[in-house]
């Protein structure tokens, strides 16, 4: 296997998974925060969903820039469009990667912030860490988000203390 078929092979794994917590947000309590420092319900979710992106950041071009960054959309407004969102981003990201050769997965990518470079690694360090990585980071805080507010949590690598242990 090559470097493209592993980053789509993990993709195959996380983005059903994380889509299993999207798919329970729920509607009425969008606006939920756990704490005055964060975000609401609906902000977390919002960023998971769009955050298959930086998989098309990383193949498109050679650099991000933070201070460059387009305006931000508005979060979805109802529980079907985040899911298309997350849907679209998650398509479009395995689109971008499949195909890509390991020499592009070895050249350099950088993260900057204006003139700061945060950071220079391999392509495929970046969709792992910008992408993968970050979204499983996420997909755990919306995972006590919604323990909080007392929604089913679905096993993710096997049972969850919502569910009965099938082995």
């Amino acid at each position: 296997m090559n470097v493209a078929d592993l980053l789509v092979a993990e993709m195959n794994v996380e983005f059903p998974n994380t889509r299993k917590y999207l798919e329970i947000v729920p509607e009425e309590k969008f606006e939920f925060k756990p704490h005055q420092k964060s975000g609401s319900l609906i902000w977390l979710a919002s960023h998971v969903a769009d955050l298959p992106v930086f998989a098309t950041r990383i193949v498109e071009a050679d650099e991000y820039d933070l201070k460059a960054r387009p305006v931000r959309p508005a979060p979805p407004e109802n529980a079907d469009e985040l899911l298309e969102k997350f849907d679209h981003n998650a398509a479009d990201a395995i689109a971008q990667i499949q195909g890509k050769s390991d020499e592009f997965f070895a050249s350099k990518w950088t993260l900057r912030a204006g003139e700061t470079v945060i950071f220079e690694l391999p392509r495929a360090m970046c969709v792992r860490v910008m992408m993968m990585n970050h979204m499983i980071h996420h997909r755990a805080q919306l995972g006590v988000y919604l323990r909080l507010l007392d929604v089913h949590i679905p096993g993710l690598y096997g049972p969850s203390a919502d569910e009965p242990r099938r082995f």
